[in-house]
């Protein structure tokens, strides 16, 4: 987990910690420890402590070495040890009493064994270091290809060369054994150096790799956890999580060691749900146990028949198994009655029984006041304003045109009319007339025209109004000459 305060350095890429004297693994703070006494002063008669924490290759290795020097070294320095046969050149990354700490958990007890200190590295040192370290991807690629020819099952995850060039270590995986006897002889022969083969797990190389996780975050096996503890699918089960191989695997290809962070807050909860609850037995038939709600303190039950599910609390189950020692069935479960929250456009909160959040919730929903069609409105009031909407088009010259072309079609023009109400004749009289949108405001409606609106619905269709005149046509007996023109 980073601090927050790493620089960039070139092409992009963080170039260290700008506090505390800079971080051991540019910028992502791989297996580091927090460093919270070194702003503070040692007393005037206190010595600082000799031995000090030295990462190598970005802070994947490291080791502890004894300050034979007459220098004050501080986080961030890099130091030329005592290597194999040579020399090699690490970062300090731990100085201090906190050092004493990290022995202790890692189990460096001897401290006469440990290698020590040489000087501060120069700028001779340096280059060579950096010459060295340019090798190592081309060295690896090379040893993945012996590997593959000699037919030799394994995996060479990381290769890491000493500052003088005159050892190598390769990290490698294998699920079982292998015989590399001859495969040292063949690296030796072909790079020059002393091979040394170190056997890591699938989690330690992606340790070295690293990554981002499921989360967001940096690996925790690249930045803080070291202890590595089995985990198995039973933490899945046990916190009601779909045993899917792709979801609960992690870089490393195994599951991931997350499961067992929250398992001892499950087990807890688990402890006041009954055993032995898997099926219960009802007057409708047997109901069988789907799941356990530790936040609720609720078990779902289902019968083979349904897919219908029921949440029972805690005390309702164990009733019911009371009831089942005695040979007694209820006749009901007495579910309990979920609220259920209503999901707005944007509901983010919202979560499944299985634990999942639905990617539905996400979309926008459509308005709940949307309104209606105006052919389904027939109150009084949207008659009349129906009723003007085509009077005003009377005085339109771009209503009368539309009205011309539309002259030859007058079962169009009879769909587009609405629907005069079926009724007594009496109380027709005095409303607006909704039948006669081609009529002038200034003419009002003859008697004849009157008389045909209040006759049945299978009546002949109305005559059409010639443009060029203002006072209606008179109606035609034959349909047929609707379609003439006018005089």
């Amino acid at each position: 987990m980073g601090c927050g305060n790493c620089g960039t350095g070139a092409n992009g890429k963080p170039a260290g910690c700008k506090s505390n004297g800079g971080c051991s693994s540019g910028g992502c703070n791989k297996l580091n420890v927090f460093d919270w006494l070194g702003t503070i002063p040692l007393p005037g008669t206190a010595k600082p402590f000799l031995i000090v924490e030295v990462s190598f290759n970005n802070g994947s290795r490291k080791e502890y070495f004894k300050n034979g020097t007459t220098h004050t070294l501080h986080k961030g320095q890099w130091v030329t040890v005592e290597g194999v046969g040579g020399f090699d050149i690490g970062e300090v990354s731990l100085t201090g009493e906190l050092v004493k700490l990290q022995m202790k958990k890692y189990g460096v007890n001897d401290q006469n064994t440990l290698k020590r200190i040489l000087r501060p590295s120069s700028d001779e040192d340096m280059e060579i270091f950096n010459q060295n370290k340019s090798r190592e991807r081309e060295v690896m690629v090379r040893s993945r290809a012996i590997a593959k020819e000699l037919k030799i099952d394994m995996k060479i995850g990381e290769v890491e060369l000493q500052a003088d060039g005159k050892k190598a270590t390769f990290f490698y995986t294998a699920e079982h054994r292998v015989d590399f006897r001859e495969l040292i002889k063949v690296f030796a022969s072909e790079f020059k150096v002393k091979v040394e083969m170190k056997q890591i797990g699938a989690r330690q190389e992606s340790g070295k790799v690293g990554g981002i996780g499921s989360c967001g975050r940096e690996l925790c096996c690249s930045t803080w956890l070291t202890d590595f503890k089995s985990v198995n699918t039973t933490a899945a089960r046990y916190q009601s999580l779909s045993i899917n191989q792709t979801k609960l695997s992690g870089q490393c290809g195994r599951l991931k060691c997350c499961l067992n962070y929250e398992l001892d807050t499950y087990m807890d909860a688990l402890r006041h749900f009954p055993t032995q609850a898997d099926h219960i037995q009802t007057a409708n038939g047997r109901a069988n146990l789907i799941k356990k709600d530790i936040f609720r303190n609720l078990m779902w039950y289902a019968f083979s028949n349904s897919s219908k599910h029921y949440p029972l609390t805690i005390e309702r189950v164990k009733e019911i198994l009371a009831m089942n020692k005695e040979g007694k069935f209820p006749d009901e479960l007495e579910p309990v009655e979920l609220e259920t929250k209503e999901k707005t456009k944007i509901d983010v909160g919202f979560v499944n029984d299985v634990g999942q959040i639905s990617l539905r919730n996400l979309e926008k929903r459509k308005s709940k006041n949307k309104k209606k069609p105006s052919s389904g409105n027939n109150t009084p009031g949207n008659e009349a304003k129906q009723a003007k909407g085509p009077r005003n088009n009377n005085n339109n010259p771009g209503g009368k045109q539309q009205q011309a072309r539309e002259k030859g079609q007058p079962q169009q023009n009879n769909q587009q009319k609405p629907r005069p109400q079926q009724g007594p004749k009496t109380e027709q009289v005095g409303k607006p007339q909704q039948a006669q949108p081609n009529q002038n405001r200034n003419n009002p409606p003859s008697a004849e025209g009157g008389a045909q609106q209040q006759q049945p619905k299978n009546r002949p269709p109305r005559p059409k109004r010639n443009p060029n005149s203002s006072k209606p046509e008179q109606p035609q007996k034959a349909p047929a000459q609707n379609n003439e023109k006018p005089s």
